[in-house]
């Protein structure tokens, strides 16, 4: 009972089982019994589990709520608000991302799934290392908060929806590092074929694998972006971390929902742009005015104006499908 009680990174470790057991049991779920098998998702399952892990999430606040305070509450809903809102920009990057490969829906599921396994691993590493420079050099938020303002004002006067995937460098290192086969071998990663030179089996990799690859590298850019902006919300290591996490389960559902509509929410990355400068300008405000902290609720009024506005100004500038761009 006492090791439950025992601080760790300043939450009680009992709190940590809960979530750690939540997503297990999520995953063991979502790989081992809902979707056993390689076959398509649909819009309408997908809308069902993007609604099913939207509620966990907001649910989860509920449980910081009654553990942590109002105050921890509206913090964790502040930053898994921004990271789910982030994670759209994902969904665009993912989605041509299987274009260029050619993967078909039945096998995108285990793309994303073994991915957001990765994402999970990478990002627990990411924050813990940035929570680490943060207790020691508390001026590492102010270059957080700089970044962050940087890359809104970046998203707002730049337009870099075109990504070329071909040029990508570590593709380029991974066509030349590995043996990689011309098609598809079902839903397999990896596969034996005689290598050409010597006859012998060899191990090939897929262009499977190498989408999935992509797709962990692509989240490894993202968070440059997004764990910066979780710490200039809180520097609470359990918020920042569960926020994260739960936002980026429902990735995968988020993606089968959204691919075939993206455009319409071509305009919201304008909104992205001014929360990532709200954010980072919060943490200057703070110090200015002398507040130990920008008061949650404060920043959850001002982030939800700010995606609900994002999201109607895109949805009615495409509404009759003329602009906006889609993914084919």
């Amino acid at each position: 009972m006492d090791l439950l009680l025992t601080d760790l990174l300043g939450t009680p470790a009992w709190m940590w089982l809960v979530f750690l057991t939540t997503v297990l049991v999520l995953l063991v779920l979502d790989l081992g019994i809902l979707n056993r098998g390689s076959h398509e998702i649909g819009v309408a399952r997908s809308l069902k589990l993007s609604a099913f892990y939207i509620t966990l999430g907001l649910a989860f606040g509920g449980f910081v709520w009654w553990q942590m305070g109002a105050e921890s509450a509206g913090l964790y809903l502040t930053a898994f608000i921004v990271e789910k809102t982030l994670a759209m920009d994902n969904v665009f990057v993912i989605a041509m991302i299987f274009t260029y490969f050619a993967i078909p829906r039945q096998y995108q599921h285990r793309v994303l799934f073994w991915g957001i396994l990765g994402v999970i691993v990478l990002r627990g590493l990411m924050i813990g290392f940035g929570a680490a420079l943060v207790a020691e050099y508390h001026w590492i938020l102010y270059l957080f908060a700089a970044f962050l303002i940087f890359t809104g004002v970046k998203m707002l006067v730049t337009d870099e929806t075109q990504v070329d995937i071909s040029k990508n460098p570590i593709l380029g290192l991974l066509r030349r590092r590995l043996r990689v086969t011309e098609g598809l071998h079902g839903n397999a990663f990896f596969t034996r074929l005689p290598d050409p030179q010597t006859g012998r089996l060899a191990t090939f990799a897929t262009p499977l694998f190498l989408a999935l690859a992509m797709v962990e590298i692509a989240d490894l850019i993202f968070a440059v972006d997004s764990i910066p902006a979780v710490f200039a919300i809180t520097t609470d290591t359990f918020i920042v971390y569960t926020s994260n996490i739960f936002a980026i389960l429902g990735l995968r559902a988020l993606y089968f929902a959204l691919a075939a509509i993206i455009h319409r929410f071509h305009y919201l990355k304008y909104a992205l742009g001014v929360l990532l400068v709200f954010i980072g300008s919060k943490v200057f405000i703070a110090d200015l005015f002398g507040l130990a902290k920008f008061p949650a609720s404060v920043s959850l009024g001002v982030t939800f104006a700010i995606l609900a506005a994002g999201v109607a100004w895109s949805l009615w500038k495409t509404r009759d499908g003329a602009e906006g761009h889609g993914i084919t």
